[in-house]
């Protein structure tokens, strides 16, 4: 892992706050335990939008402790993470290598990574990643630039409305205490409209979008295009070059 010195585009307070959750990263119970439910819907939807893993080269932008880079080495791709928690890559790299997983972690913006790695990319993702950036724009620019051209980008997010402020924030935090508190700001939140703004001008066509939604009777989370009021998924695609 290498570090770099560009910290346009981070917010040192986010740094720190999942440096102080690293080593809790991979207990499935613990502060990440609905980054460990949600990791099955969220590969799924890199499988059909991301037209496939399998022999794919995909870089994972605000990778964190690595459970989707993880997923996405298991189903066959050929997986960089990057972070600027030192911390949460420090705890990726020991994973990886305890279970034989041939991924490379980086500690670098996305803005640094793309201004080295244009284009060499069929799948990029960014997930639960854009709210927690001053400026998550630049991160979907960056993101536009380091797919291939005709390769697809899958971010994932919270919607600002009141009822994810409601559950994404206070039911999850302060109630079901399934993420430590402050984990989230809602006026961070990004509007479906937004993101899709953000990857127009990044040159970016959408592909799809979901819901990602929660049945409390069964305790489990599902895709639903229903609608995409609280956390969703979005697919943006690199037009192929003429």
């Amino acid at each position: 892992m290498s570090e770099h010195t560009q910290h346009a585009n981070v917010d040192p307070t986010e740094i720190e706050k999942f440096n102080a959750m690293a080593s809790r990263w991979w207990d499935p119970e613990g502060d990440f335990r609905p980054l460990h439910q949600i990791n099955p819907l969220r590969v799924e939807f890199v499988e059909q939008y991301g037209l496939g893993v399998a022999g794919k080269d995909i870089v994972d932008v605000g990778c964190g402790g690595g459970i989707l880079t993880e997923a996405l080495a298991r189903a066959g791709g050929r997986v960089t993470g990057i972070d600027m928690s030192p911390d949460a890559l420090g705890v990726a790299h020991l994973h990886a290598l305890e279970h034989g997983l041939d991924i490379r972690y980086e500690q670098t913006t996305a803005e640094s990574f793309a201004a080295n790695h244009a284009g060499q990319f069929d799948v990029v993702t960014c997930m639960e990643m854009l709210e927690h950036v001053p400026d998550p724009s630049a991160v979907v620019r960056a993101c536009a630039t380091l797919v291939k051209p005709g390769g697809r980008i899958i971010f994932s997010t919270l919607n600002r409305t009141l009822k994810a402020k409601l559950l994404g924030v206070y039911l999850a935090e302060y109630v079901l205490r399934w993420v430590p508190k402050g984990t989230h700001e809602a006026e961070k939140f990004i509007r479906p409209s937004e993101l899709m703004q953000f990857a127009e001008h990044a040159g970016l066509q959408e592909v799809a979008a979901t819901g990602i939604h929660y049945n409390p009777i069964l305790g489990q989370f599902f895709l639903s295009d229903r609608n995409l009021d609280v956390n969703y998924l979005f697919a943006a695609e690199r037009p192929a070059e003429a």
